[in-house]
């Protein structure tokens, strides 16, 4: 299937280009150390967070008592879920018909039950159907040989027995593991799977899980089209390489050779793609045109004498095979030992061998993507260590753009501390960083990135400020800005102190980004938090820069932020009234914080106008109400749980704000009752107050003079009227 590929920083001169893909897959004898996880917390692969908040466990168990089959309406069975298939006429998409599993196999006709995996997943289990995504179906393939990797993204213990017609799946999110609920409906055209479908009819684990990965990008049209990396990436959550074969094209491929074989020896995904060329979908070598592919096996054979270079690769078509040197009819085959000869099956199961040289020759590009960097150095015993940060460019706070502009310092700064570098190892590469660019978008065809980069700097000083990096050169001199989705890079560093800067090429590019930091040994990394010259980060007027703010998981207030954030782990004002209103303790006559007051909230804190909360931003109004309710209950004189007009003046006068009895009378009939302030309501004046009191003087300025307004007429123009 043909298919457009977008691939980062080539976007610029690739210009819709269509690529083949391989992917490759190996087993690891080192895991991951993830310092972000303790084991069990959410996010990790043993707690994925819950997509959508739905509980897999919970709506089963009520659709069970209840006598019920799951309909799943975030992600309901119909056009909406199926989207704009350019393949499709409308007159097609109107003859959809969603079904689960036990109806398609009664329209068919099939005596047999639904089952969910019979006998282990294997890659000739299924084959590609009619949306598109080769790309993710290739994926798929080459995760069957992996069985930790393959039980992580689909939970085996499934089935259609205690039938509820639901299932989950499992996949890696910009940083962390989510759970992902599904109804078993599924879109059909004549009787047919209109997306993968079983080769034996019944078995239907592979369009389940397509199911669930559709759902993640927004929709089955959302899956058209994109690179094999991706999915492997949120399969594993693994460290992207790509390599261009053109460059690595040399005598006897050795070096290609030898990363192939560090990377089978891994648990890893490879990739690889060749130009689109003008012509027949099939070409004459028999490769299909825009295809993906999975690479199940790479081996060396010895004929007449000399050693031969083999990689074995399958079509997710399950058909239409390389007629090539080493292809299941090529005489070759007739000319190797007995034993040898075994490894070929003359069979059109979509499967063949393909020389090294052939492989070099078709293909432009190798993408491997391992769990672990191991396969960057073969060094199989180093147990590699990460760290994942969550951070944010905020167009006019911290978004710097390169470093060739002045407003650079701005970007978010992180401080690493290396201590070991292994001497006897030339280059040695032991910090490997991962920049990805988390989007806003919620379908996946809508997500526009922009060209970012990383840029680092040796240097014992605590945050960088802009005239550093006039006179200081970065560790690298050429700096690489992508718009690759995952941008990585490895790094040889010596001994020392060092500042990473992750920043896009403009500035004001507002975007939330992950950064990943892997490392061979124990090192110091963390967040700079501003030097003498930043300004008070307490006031809520004053905030410039996230990462000031950033707690961990380790913070109390995070287990409670989760427990109502939505899957992105943001807070809307429907989701924070309700914590609010559960968790903080009121105070007489309760009425709650309205709806209007929350998205007031959220709008006082919402430093890049996402009209949502993150838990950073949650953390400084978390931190601000407890203050104010403190200070409530110090002027809460007779202690009636209400603050009368003269204690009301006092609160705000012990808060360092000045405001005369009339300017309190008019806070009161605007914000509060007649005669009482509640808890609730006093809140909500003081964040008012306090986000507006950073402003002594207000400057109206028109096209022809300016005048300016003391705080006694600015509050009442901006929180009276």
């Amino acid at each position: 299937m043909v298919f457009r590929v977008f691939i980062g920083f080539y976007s610029h001169f690739l210009n819709c280009f269509y690529y083949f893909f391989i992917i490759i897959m190996a087993q690891s004898e080192t895991c991951l150390i993830n310092l972000r996880y303790r084991d069990g917390s959410e996010g990790s692969p043993s707690n994925p967070a819950k997509f959508k908040n739905q509980d897999f466990a919970q709506i089963k168990d009520y659709c069970l008592r209840k006598g019920g089959l799951f309909v799943d309406n975030a992600f309901p069975p119909n056009g909406h879920s199926l989207g704009d298939l350019p393949d499709m006429s409308p007159s097609q998409e109107s003859e959809v018909k969603w079904l689960r599993p036990a109806d398609l196999l009664r329209e068919q006709r099939n005596k047999d039950k639904p089952a969910f995996c019979t006998d282990g997943a294997s890659r000739f289990d299924f084959g590609q159907g009619k949306v598109g995504n080769c790309w993710f179906v290739a994926t798929i393939s080459a995760l069957t040989f992996q069985k930790n990797l393959m039980a992580q993204v689909v939970p085996m213990d499934q089935s259609f027995e205690d039938y509820a017609g639901i299932f989950h799946f499992r996949f890696w999110r910009f940083g962390k593991w989510v759970d992902v609920v599904i109804d078993d409906c599924l879109p059909t055209i004549n009787k047919r799977l209109l997306s993968v479908s079983s080769k034996c009819g019944n078995e239907f684990w592979a369009p389940l899980l397509e199911k669930a990965y559709a759902k993640l990008c927004g929709s089955y049209a959302d899956m058209r089209a994109g690179l094999p990396s991706e999915a492997c990436k949120d399969f594993t959550g693994g460290v992207n390489q790509t390599y261009s074969l053109k460059e690595m094209n040399s005598a006897g491929h050795g070096e290609l050779w030898l990363t192939l074989n560090r990377a089978t020896q891994c648990q890893s995904l490879i990739c690889c793609w060749t130009h689109y060329k003008e012509g027949a979908l099939v070409s004459d070598t028999g490769l299909v045109n825009g295809h993906a592919y999975s690479v199940t096996d790479v081996t060396e054979v010895e004929l007449n004498g000399s050693k031969v270079r083999l990689v074995r690769v399958m079509n997710p078509w399950g058909k239409r095979e390389w007629n090539g040197k080493w292809s299941d009819k090529s005489d070759l085959w007739n000319k190797v030992s007995p034993e040898v000869r075994k490894k070929c099956f003359d069979r059109d199961d979509g499967e063949f061998w393909m020389q090294m040289e052939d492989f070099c020759s078709y293909f432009a590009y190798v993408s491997i993507c391992c769990e672990t960097p191991n396969f960057t150095d073969g060094d199989f015993k180093c147990q590699w260590k990460c760290m994942i940060y969550d951070g944010s460019w905020v167009a006019g706070k911290s978004a710097g753009g390169a470093v060739n502009h002045s407003t650079f310092a701005t970007n978010p700064q992180y401080r690493i501390q290396v201590t070991v570098i292994d001497k006897e190892e030339p280059g040695d590469k032991n910090i490997v960083l991962s920049l990805m660019q988390k989007p806003h978008q919620g379908n996946r065809k809508e997500i526009r990135l922009h060209p970012a980069g990383l840029t680092i700097y040796k240097t014992p000083q605590g945050r960088l400020q802009q005239d550093f990096f006039q006179r200081n050169r970065p560790v690298k001199a050429q700096q690489a800005y992508s718009y690759e989705r995952d941008h990585i890079e490895l790094q040889s560093l010596e001994p020392g102190e060092y500042v990473i800067i992750p920043s896009t090429f403009d500035p004001n590019m507002t975007a939330d980004f992950i950064l990943t930091v892997y490392t061979k040994t124990d090192i110091k990394i963390s967040p700079c938090n501003g030097g003498d010259d930043d300004e008070d980060d307490d006031h809520l007027s004053e905030i410039h820069d996230k990462d000031k703010e950033k707690a961990t998981d380790e913070d109390p207030n995070h287990g409670l932020f989760q427990l109502y954030a939505d899957q992105n782990g943001e807070l809307l004002a429907g989701q924070l009234q309700k914590l609010l209103n559960d968790r903080f303790p009121h105070g007489s006559g309760h009425r709650g914080f309205s709806l209007d007051t929350c998205r007031s909230m959220i709008a006082l804190v919402d430093l890049d106008q996402r009209m949502t909360m993150t838990f950073a931003e949650f953390s400084i109004l978390w931190k601000k109400i407890q203050e104010y309710k403190n200070l409530f209950h110090r002027c809460d004189v007779n202690r009636n749980g209400s603050l009368s007009n003269p204690e009301l003046q006092k609160a705000i006068e012990a808060a360092g704000m000045d405001m005369n009895d009339g300017i309190v009378g008019l806070m009161m009939f605007r914000y509060s009752g007649f005669s009482s302030t509640s808890l609730e309501e006093f809140i909500t004046l003081m964040l008012r107050l306090d986000k507006m009191s950073g402003n002594e003087t207000i400057s109206l300025k028109t096209s022809s003079s300016s005048s300016w307004l003391n705080l006694k007429l600015w509050s009442i123009i901006s929180m009276y009227n």
